[in-house]
């Protein structure tokens, strides 16, 4: 895997979880209330993605898969704790890859909660044992299971470039089906190409009228486009007087609001704060959701990047 920490454009920065290097006081962001609870089923994927934010591929496996009943000990949890969660997400990897994963969705949706699926809705989503497992999953619980499809751009070009040639076409094969089953889909897309946001919208409604997804593309939760992770470019630190000066408050922030769950080879589940940073040591908070209900230090290039200037959001 490649190093999720200091690049030479940083160095220096993103060390003291109080203090940025230029000896200001860095920002912290509280967990204000939990909407959207993470599991992260394991890393495997049946593809590699260009610049994956966390390495997934047919080999990497330093998330293992999680099990349905490590997903049940967590619902246990937030039923003791009182939390209620407006949605569970599921994300990997690609979660089709884990056996477990239509056991799982049901946990979450016969407990009722919304649940929001990270796919790329290629051959492990289209297996017929899944097909079949997810159209009896949003007969039961209709309106309250989403499908987030890896579509990076709205043209094959674009979008091949990132996961390999022809997977938009298995891509698209995969949304066909869900849409012809009455799925609720939403797209998580990248800004990587010189286009403005405005531009990519257009692109992206047209291809949903074309093929007929009742997806909305001028919305910022149905059709999510995503900053570019990049270690080798220079962010700011995040420091308390930023709040003021960038017009932004830390409720804002995903760690305000969200925590996942990671299971990392040979160790036993554990809560990290930030689905973007499973492999950062100082941002896992144990193994307990009780224990995870803490303050977290803006101490990563990601948190400036994506959440802070970025303005990003993992959940739906």
């Amino acid at each position: 895997m490649k190093d999720h920490g200091q690049s030479l454009a940083n160095v220096g920065k993103f060390i003291d979880p109080a203090v940025t290097a230029k000896g200001e006081t860095r920002a912290r962001v509280a967990l204000e209330r939990l909407e959207t609870l993470w599991f992260n089923t394991g890393t495997l994927c049946n593809i590699t993605c260009v610049n994956c934010y966390i390495d997934s591929s047919p080999t990497n496996d330093a998330l293992v898969y999680l099990t349905a009943q490590e997903v049940e000990t967590y619902l246990d949890e937030l039923d003791a704790l009182d939390l209620r969660p407006h949605e569970i997400g599921f994300t990997g990897g690609e979660p089709f890859m884990n056996p477990e994963m239509p056991g799982m969705t049901r946990a979450a949706l016969s407990r009722g909660f919304e649940v929001l699926v990270l796919t790329n809705a290629m051959r492990p989503m289209q297996r017929p044992a899944i097909l079949a497992a997810l159209a009896e999953l949003n007969a039961a619980f209709p309106g309250r299971l989403t499908l987030r499809i890896s579509l990076d751009h709205f043209t094959a070009e674009h979008h091949d470039a990132m996961r390999g040639q022809g997977s938009f076409a298995v891509t698209l094969a995969g949304m066909d089906w869900l849409r012809d089953q009455g799925f609720t889909m939403t797209v998580a897309a990248r800004s990587l190409w010189h286009e403005t946001e405005a531009d990519t919208r257009v692109g992206f409604a047209a291809l949903y009228a074309a093929r007929g997804y009742d997806i909305d593309a001028a919305h910022p939760a149905k059709t999510v486009i995503f900053p570019e992770m990049d270690m080798t470019v220079e962010v700011p630190e995040i420091t308390t007087a930023c709040w003021g000066i960038l017009g932004k408050s830390p409720s804002d922030i995903m760690c305000a609001s969200q925590r996942m769950v990671v299971k990392r080879k040979g160790a036993a589940p554990s809560v990290v704060a930030c689905t973007l940073l499973p492999y950062a040591p100082e941002f896992d908070l144990g193994p307990t959701l009780a224990g995870a209900m803490g303050a977290v230090a803006l101490n990563h290039p990601h948190c400036a990047k994506f959440c802070v200037l970025g303005g990003a959001s993992c959940s739906a």
